[in-house]
């Protein structure tokens, strides 16, 4: 037998049509019930149930109680980095759903990816702070340069809170729908959650999208355009 990682068991656990929905669900941020993760994968309670199983039980989702509800999510924000990349090739390769709809172009436009800001608009965040010198690539990965650390303090995020959490502060994440990097980690997650406090942008309800205000949108390319 080879040894190393077994990609065929997290595949299988990926690549079921109903447990793919659900993860799809849960790329939101969001903590979900087994009914709601049931309706969006389109099958009875009962099916969700086991489905739900495999998944907590590949370490791939997580479960949490509060009361005598039961919450789901993903283990990590790397779940949500493979689903990305997974979708990218989806896309590339043309194995896309026969039925679309009005928020498709809403979606590719911002959504959220996790925690963090994806579509165009993250797309356009990773390539302005790249091109003022705010953030830098290279062989150790994305990292905040010292005009990035200013920008952080001027921009109202506590570097010092991120800093003394688990998770790296950026990470590049690969954009499924304009397949290109945006910016992941905890640094992309408080920038999303600094133009909600300024009133820039919103999510939608029950929805991965981040919908710009025309003065929000104004000011977000401004920020990167500096």
């Amino acid at each position: 037998m080879k040894e190393g990682p077994d990609i065929a068991r997290v595949a299988a656990l990926l690549g079921d049509p109903a447990r793919a929905n659900m993860l799809t669900a849960l790329m939101s941020g969001r903590a979900l019930t087994a009914a709601e993760l049931a309706q969006e994968a389109g099958v009875t309670p009962q099916t969700a149930s086991s489905h739900l199983a495999k998944l907590e039980a590949g370490l791939i989702i997580t479960q949490r109680k509060q009361g005598r509800h039961r919450y789901f999510t993903l283990s990590g924000p790397d779940i949500v980095e493979a689903l990305e990349v997974l979708m990218g090739i989806a896309n590339r390769v043309g194995h896309n759903r026969v039925r679309t709809g009005p928020k498709d172009p809403e979606l590719r436009h911002a959504r959220v990816c996790y925690d963090h800001l994806a579509g165009d608009m993250g797309v356009a965040l990773f390539e302005g702070l790249t091109q003022q010198g705010l953030i830098e690539t290279g062989i150790n990965g994305v990292a905040l340069t010292v005009n990035g650390i200013e920008f952080a303090n001027a921009f109202g995020i506590d570097l010092d809170a991120l800093h003394s959490k688990r998770r790296p502060l950026c990470r590049e994440c690969l954009d499924w729908s304009a397949r290109q990097s945006h910016l992941a980690g905890s640094f992309g997650a408080a920038l999303l959650d600094r133009f909600y406090d300024l009133g820039w942008a919103k999510r939608v309800a029950d929805s991965r999208i981040v919908r710009f205000s025309t003065e929000g949108e104004r000011q977000f390319r401004e920020l990167i355009s500096r």
